[in-house]
């Protein structure tokens, strides 16, 4: 009986029918899991379409058991002659389309797994460009150590003047200055940073003399394109600086930028005073936020025409008030303090992109003002195309007005330039996440904590991300890895909210509640996981009254969306002054809701 019962599957192409289907299920499943984050797809997409195929291959069965596909098109089973020429051409096309099919199958299938051993999954991978560079802090050779900042400060302008090299692409500080003392090979530390060059060498200043070593060297093979030994007077320095760069250009076969390209950005005072560069230098260098304030007012003071030292002190001021090192009437007075500094940088470098992008900060975290900042953002930009930070704060915010697929972009763009900064792979977490890219968040928190394994503000993410899966033991888990302090309360806040022990949940309220100072829109998030429009409308309207800095990330705060359809949330992103509808807006997934005491 059952015997009969599969010959009968096969003289009907049961089987073939069947082997088609997963066959071609499986190759389509590997293409959306492949083409799926570049397209946008949330990260569900796979598993529902493997949930409708599964619902749907029954359904497939019992057509291919009544019908029959003929090059006369269905026809039922009955109706065809299986000893026909025409039946047997067909059985063997279907046999050759479900080869065909198979062999796609283990090409994607390979492809897949080739890619993930040879392109690590945490990290957003930097391919080096041909014309690419990082220079190396300089090793300070000075009998005095207290001289670091000086070497620091040369090494900055050496990226600063090589960023005007036409084609070139020139690595952030910030990533660069990472290997300072490292062990790794010169091969090593281009892999890590994605770039084909790179420039090192030692600076040491005895009284008025300057004496530099550079070298220039080809990652791929270890080779030194160029070097060379200096012994100038300190007065000399930026035309030493200049020489410098020219060598490295025509070492590089590259040339400096026309005329016609976007102004060149330079760190060096208007006035070529050495003196006021050597205080700017231990403004960047310094130890606390007083001394560099102090060193950058010092600098002013010799030079009253240096933009930059007003830019950069107005930025350090700022980052402070955002950090939340400074608060209530110390934060007043330092918004005065640096918008009297933007205005004096304005007033004297407009072309100046540090100048563009400080007073696009200030305008978008003190006066709310997007698209004032937005302007002065893309000015930055237009200035300076290959400086991180300005494609950084432009993603930041465009994202605030709700543009998270261009935030996304520009922030890998930044990260091309900046590979090294943990800070700006936790930015990009929070644009992925209200978009369903949860997968993609949790590789860019990896890497964030490769980075910075200590690091605050990681494994809150992380947690988010969690709670955002409806896994409130994995959030517990992540928020527990977070450092002790406030954003680890904060995290096994949110985790116990979306738990379904309720005890626990109340009894992390009250730990959180010791900071409502400062802390209202975090405040808010916790009681929009645990499921109280009325309390989280409420802390967000205190977060709007202090200018809480959270409040940048109304529009894509994956946590709180899940109220954006309650006419309170369109009133309170008015009331900030942000754009609603939000620009390009996609539905954001919803926290778990609160279990049943």
């Amino acid at each position: 009986m059952i015997g009969k019962f599969i010959g009968e599957l096969k003289r009907r192409n049961v089987p073939r029918a069947a082997i088609l289907y997963i066959g071609s299920v499986w190759a389509l499943a590997q293409g959306i899991a492949q083409l799926g984050p570049e397209l946008g797809a949330p990260d569900s997409a796979t598993r529902w379409f493997l949930i409708a195929a599964a619902i749907g291959f029954p359904l497939w069965l019992v057509v291919s058991w009544r019908y029959e596909f003929t090059s006369q098109g269905i026809k039922l089973e009955s109706e065809v002659d299986d000893n026909a020429l025409d039946a047997r051409k067909v059985k063997r096309r279907t046999d050759l389309i479900i080869i065909g099919v198979l062999a796609i199958a283990v090409v994607l299938l390979l492809t897949d797994r080739v890619v993930e051993r040879t392109m690590p999954a945490q990290a957003v991978q930097v391919a080096a460009a041909g014309n690419s560079i990082a220079v190396l802090p300089f090793d300070n050779q000075s009998s005095d150590k207290d001289q670091q900042y000086f070497s620091d400060g040369l090494s900055e302008g050496f990226i600063i003047a090589l960023s005007r090299i036409d084609g070139l692409r020139v690595i952030n500080r910030k990533s660069s200055f990472e290997f300072r003392d490292s062990k790794d090979d010169s091969k090593a530390i281009a892999a890590k940073l994605g770039v084909s060059h790179l420039l090192e060498g030692s600076v040491s200043r005895v009284g008025d003399t300057v004496r530099i070593r550079a070298s220039l060297t080809k990652a791929a093979d270890g080779s030194t394109l160029w070097a060379e030994n200096y012994d100038r007077p300190y007065k000399d320095l930026f035309a030493l600086q200049d020489q410098i760069t020219s060598q490295v250009a025509a070492a590089l076969k590259s040339r400096l930028q026309p005329a016609s390209a976007p102004k060149a950005q330079s760190d060096h005072p208007p006035g070529g005073n050495v003196d006021a560069y050597d205080a700017y230098m231990q403004g960047l260098s310094a130890s606390s936020m007083e001394h560099a304030v102090e060193a950058f007012d010092r600098a002013t003071s010799i030079d009253p025409a240096y933009a930059l030292a007003y830019s950069r002190k107005a930025r350090l001021l700022i980052d402070n008030i955002s950090a939340g090192a400074l608060s209530g009437t110390r934060a007043e007075e330092a918004y005065a303090e640096a918008d009297a500094a933007i205005a004096q940088a304005m007033r004297l470098a407009p072309d100046q992109a540090t100048t563009r992008i400080t007073r696009g900060y200030l305008l978008m975290l003190r006066d709310f003002d997007w698209r004032g900042a937005e302007a002065e953002l893309k000015r930055a930009v237009e200035l300076a195309p290959d400086d991180g930070d300005a494609l950084y704060m432009l993603g930041l915010v465009r994202a605030s007005q709700g543009d998270l697929a261009q935030a996304v972009d520009l922030t890998r763009k930044a990260l091309q330039l900046n590979p090294r900064s943990a800070d700006w792979y936790r930015w990009l977490v929070a644009y992925l996440m209200p978009l369903g890219r949860l997968d993609e968040a949790e590789q860019a928190i990896a890497k964030a904590i490769e980075l910075q394994p200590e690091g605050i503000y990681n494994h809150h993410l992380l947690a988010i991300a969690k709670v955002l899966r409806k896994d409130p033991a994995a959030a517990r888990k992540a928020a527990e890895a977070e450092p002790a302090g406030p954003w680890r309360d904060f995290a096994l806040a949110l985790a116990a909210q979306a738990g379904p022990d309720r005890a626990a949940a109340d009894a992390s309220l009250e730990v959180v509640g010791q900071y409502a100072e400062g802390w209202a829109f975090q405040m808010a998030q916790v009681y929009a996981v645990r499921g109280e429009p009325d309390a989280m409308f409420d802390w967000l309207q205190r977060a709007l009254k202090a200018r809480d800095p959270g409040m940048q990330s109304l529009l894509y705060d994956a946590l709180l969306l899940r109220y954006r359809d309650d006419p309170r949330y369109a009133a309170l992103a008015k009331q900030a002054g942000l754009p609603w509808p939000p620009i390009a807006a996609k539905p954001a997934p919803a926290p778990p809701a609160p279990a049943k005491p």
